[in-house]
């Protein structure tokens, strides 16, 4: 008998097809997330598990499936999945590293521009039928920051944040980047945490959401930030202390962010950073084009089908189940 798996959404492109074509395959046919009650009812019985960032496939989970044999997430990042429960029991987790580094890097400077040149401000602006004769234009009109001559401090010099630096060169910025590893990049210079958050004008966040990590700019760190700087954050929800965030965008300490990731997904209604004008928001949309999702979802699959003949992942968070 072929084995079974269970696919959390439905997925572009010809992946499912060929997933069908190796194993029995069952997929959540609603177009939300499927909740973590039925999650574990459906995966009762079930070999292997391609899941997407928003289910949550914690040691409980895990425990309670006596057969499953891996794990092929379509993101990057791994963070909802218990990995050191899955590396235990000798079971593969898969992902998708390196597809969506150009596609990220367009939405984290989409959000840098749209926030220092306040889009989303001036959309609202016309859309309430605010621009009226009597409030056409003046001096201070709309007034924003230039990126011409202005220092951008990448958090994270990943594959991500280069890929930032390569598009702030062709606005003629100066760069400055802090990593947690050492490492050399022509024209960017490395600097502590701290001293990149007081000197930069402009600030994109680009490390992975670890123990390390988590609250990494808290209200301490923003506190250091250049007074009247822009922050943006294309990487994880829980890297950025919201609430100080928000403060500090309230204060004017800092002038304008751009989000397109929370600390809870999706956003609460209570979230301070809804009520603020000078924040742009956005889905977590930051590998949102067509072709990055076909490539992901096509790792994904890839992943899971070498999984099922059982092959070792191309793409394996814990390889090391594999010696």
């Amino acid at each position: 008998m072929k084995k079974s798996v269970f696919v959390s959404r439905q997925l572009p492109g010809e992946g499912l097809r060929r997933l069908s074509e190796v194993c029995e395959l069952k997929v959540w046919p609603d177009p939300g997330p499927i909740s973590p009650e039925l999650l574990r009812g459906e995966m009762s019985g079930v070999h292997g598990l391609l899941c997407m960032l928003t289910d949550r496939i914690d040691r409980s989970l895990i425990a309670s499936l006596p057969e499953l044999e891996f794990v092929s997430s379509m993101s990057v990042g791994v963070d909802h999945i218990d990995v050191g429960a899955m590396t235990n029991r000798k079971l593969p987790v898969g992902h998708t590293p390196g597809v969506l580094v150009e596609t990220t890097a367009d939405t984290a400077f989409a959000l840098l521009l749209a926030a220092a040149r306040r889009i989303a401000e001036s959309d609202r602006f016309i859309r309430h039928g605010q621009w009226s004769p009597s409030n056409v234009w003046s001096p201070d009109f709309f007034v924003g920051k230039d990126l011409g001559g202005a220092t951008l401090g990448i958090i994270g010099l990943g594959e991500i944040g280069k890929a930032v630096a390569r598009r702030a060169t062709g606005f003629g910025m100066k760069l400055v980047a802090s990593n947690r590893s050492a490492v050399s990049v022509p024209g960017i210079d490395i600097l502590p945490l701290e001293e990149l958050l007081a000197s930069s004008d402009f600030i994109s966040v680009h490390v992975a959401l670890t123990d390390d990590t988590r609250n990494l700019l808290s209200a301490e760190r923003i506190a250091l930030i250049k007074p009247g700087a822009v922050l943006v954050n294309t990487a994880r929800g829980g890297i950025i202390d919201e609430a100080a965030l928000a403060q500090a965008l309230t204060d004017g300490r800092l002038s304008a962010a751009g989000i397109d990731v929370f600390s809870e997904e999706p956003i609460t209604r209570d979230n301070p950073l809804l009520n603020l004008p000078n924040v742009v928001l956005t889905p977590h949309i930051g590998s949102a084009s067509a072709r990055t999702r076909n490539r992901m979802a096509d790792m994904a699959v890839a992943n899971a089908i070498a999984a099922l003949a059982g092959e070792a992942m191309p793409c394996c968070v814990n390889p090391q189940v594999y010696v």
